[in-house]
Protein backbone atom coordinates (compact mmCIF):
# COMPACT_ATOMS: atom_id res chain seq x y z
CA UNK A 1 0.00 0.00 0.00
CA UNK A 2 1.56 3.04 -1.00
CA UNK A 3 -0.41 6.13 0.70
CA UNK A 4 -1.40 7.64 -2.33
CA UNK A 5 -1.90 11.55 -3.18
CA UNK A 6 -5.46 10.93 -3.08
CA UNK A 7 -5.13 10.02 0.82
CA UNK A 8 -2.96 12.51 1.74
CA UNK A 9 -4.86 15.25 0.70
CA UNK A 10 -8.24 13.53 2.45
CA UNK A 11 -6.00 13.91 5.63
CA UNK A 12 -5.18 17.32 4.66
CA UNK A 13 -9.03 18.13 3.89
CA UNK A 14 -10.02 16.62 7.45
CA UNK A 15 -6.86 18.99 9.22
CA UNK A 16 -8.19 21.94 7.03
CA UNK A 17 -11.68 21.28 9.00
CA UNK A 18 -10.10 20.31 12.59
CA UNK A 19 -11.15 23.90 13.43
CA UNK A 20 -14.73 22.86 13.40
CA UNK A 21 -15.52 25.63 11.35
CA UNK A 22 -17.40 25.22 8.15
CA UNK A 23 -14.92 25.56 5.29
CA UNK A 24 -15.40 26.51 1.47
CA UNK A 25 -13.25 24.37 -1.19
CA UNK A 26 -10.98 27.50 -2.48
CA UNK A 27 -10.56 28.16 1.67
CA UNK A 28 -9.51 24.41 2.06
CA UNK A 29 -7.34 24.54 -1.16
CA UNK A 30 -5.26 27.77 -0.05
CA UNK A 31 -5.03 26.30 3.26
CA UNK A 32 -3.73 23.04 2.02
CA UNK A 33 -2.31 23.51 -1.17
CA UNK A 34 -4.33 21.09 -3.43
CA UNK A 35 -6.47 22.01 -6.55
CA UNK A 36 -10.24 22.79 -6.62
CA UNK A 37 -10.75 19.52 -8.76
CA UNK A 38 -9.30 17.12 -6.39
CA UNK A 39 -10.55 18.37 -3.47
CA UNK A 40 -14.12 18.37 -4.46
CA UNK A 41 -13.37 14.60 -5.48
CA UNK A 42 -12.04 13.17 -2.24
CA UNK A 43 -14.28 15.28 -0.10
CA UNK A 44 -17.33 13.79 -1.54
CA UNK A 45 -15.82 10.32 -0.76
CA UNK A 46 -15.50 11.85 2.52
CA UNK A 47 -19.00 12.78 2.51
CA UNK A 48 -20.04 9.82 1.38
CA UNK A 49 -18.62 7.93 3.79
CA UNK A 50 -20.04 10.66 6.94
CA UNK A 51 -16.27 11.78 7.56
CA UNK A 52 -17.84 15.23 6.62
CA UNK A 53 -20.68 16.74 5.45
CA UNK A 54 -21.21 19.96 3.13
CA UNK A 55 -23.71 22.68 3.15
CA UNK A 56 -25.30 24.63 0.32
CA UNK A 57 -25.83 28.67 -0.16
CA UNK A 58 -23.61 31.36 0.35
CA UNK A 59 -22.27 30.16 3.70
CA UNK A 60 -21.88 27.21 2.88
CA UNK A 61 -18.79 24.56 2.46
CA UNK A 62 -17.66 21.37 4.17
CA UNK A 63 -17.74 21.12 8.06
CA UNK A 64 -16.48 18.31 9.93
CA UNK A 65 -19.03 14.89 10.72
CA UNK A 66 -16.76 12.87 13.04
CA UNK A 67 -15.56 12.78 15.86
CA UNK A 68 -11.40 12.98 15.33
CA UNK A 69 -11.00 11.62 19.39
CA UNK A 70 -12.63 8.42 17.89
CA UNK A 71 -11.21 8.60 14.02
CA UNK A 72 -7.84 7.73 12.84
CA UNK A 73 -5.56 7.92 9.67
CA UNK A 74 -6.33 4.28 9.16
CA UNK A 75 -9.97 5.15 8.84
CA UNK A 76 -9.48 8.09 6.13
CA UNK A 77 -6.92 6.39 4.22
CA UNK A 78 -9.48 3.30 4.11
CA UNK A 79 -12.08 5.58 2.65
CA UNK A 80 -9.98 6.50 0.01
CA UNK A 81 -7.78 3.17 -0.59
CA UNK A 82 -10.32 0.42 0.14
CA UNK A 83 -7.63 -2.18 -0.48
CA UNK A 84 -5.21 -0.44 1.10
CA UNK A 85 -2.16 -3.51 0.40
CA UNK A 86 1.02 -3.08 -0.06
CA UNK A 87 1.56 -4.74 -2.94
CA UNK A 88 -0.83 -6.44 -5.18
CA UNK A 89 -0.94 -10.40 -3.90
CA UNK A 90 -1.97 -9.08 -0.48
CA UNK A 91 -5.25 -8.69 -1.75
CA UNK A 92 -7.87 -11.09 -0.87
CA UNK A 93 -8.67 -13.33 -3.94
CA UNK A 94 -5.35 -12.97 -5.81
CA UNK A 95 -4.08 -16.07 -7.04
CA UNK A 96 -0.27 -15.95 -6.46
CA UNK A 97 1.59 -19.35 -8.59
CA UNK A 98 4.09 -18.77 -6.06
CA UNK A 99 2.56 -18.83 -2.94
CA UNK A 100 0.45 -21.88 -1.69
CA UNK A 101 0.04 -23.75 2.08
CA UNK A 102 2.03 -26.65 0.48
CA UNK A 103 5.07 -23.83 -0.31
CA UNK A 104 4.38 -20.94 1.38
CA UNK A 105 6.20 -17.73 -0.13
CA UNK A 106 9.13 -16.05 2.14
CA UNK A 107 8.43 -12.90 0.85
CA UNK A 108 4.46 -12.74 0.99
CA UNK A 109 4.91 -13.65 4.62
CA UNK A 110 7.02 -10.93 5.43
CA UNK A 111 4.69 -8.43 3.70
CA UNK A 112 2.42 -9.57 5.49
CA UNK A 113 3.88 -8.75 8.64
CA UNK A 114 4.98 -5.49 7.60
CA UNK A 115 1.04 -4.98 6.58
CA UNK A 116 -0.26 -5.76 10.37
CA UNK A 117 2.35 -3.50 11.65
CA UNK A 118 1.41 -0.73 9.12
CA UNK A 119 -2.33 -1.26 9.77
CA UNK A 120 -1.53 -0.99 13.71
CA UNK A 121 0.51 1.76 13.29
CA UNK A 122 -2.10 3.58 11.42
CA UNK A 123 -4.83 2.88 14.28
CA UNK A 124 -2.87 3.37 17.07
CA UNK A 125 -3.52 7.37 17.99
CA UNK A 126 -6.70 9.35 16.87
CA UNK A 127 -6.89 12.32 14.32
CA UNK A 128 -7.19 14.59 17.49
CA UNK A 129 -4.21 13.56 18.82
CA UNK A 130 -2.13 13.58 15.79
CA UNK A 131 -3.12 17.31 14.44
CA UNK A 132 -2.39 18.39 18.41
CA UNK A 133 0.88 17.74 18.39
Amino acid sequence: MLITKESDYAIRIIRALSSGETENISTICEKEQMTSANAYKIARKLEKSGYIKSYRGSAGGYALNCDLEQTTLYDIISVIDPKMVLIECMQAGYDCPLHSHKSPCHVHREFSRIQRNLNQDLKKFSLAKILAE
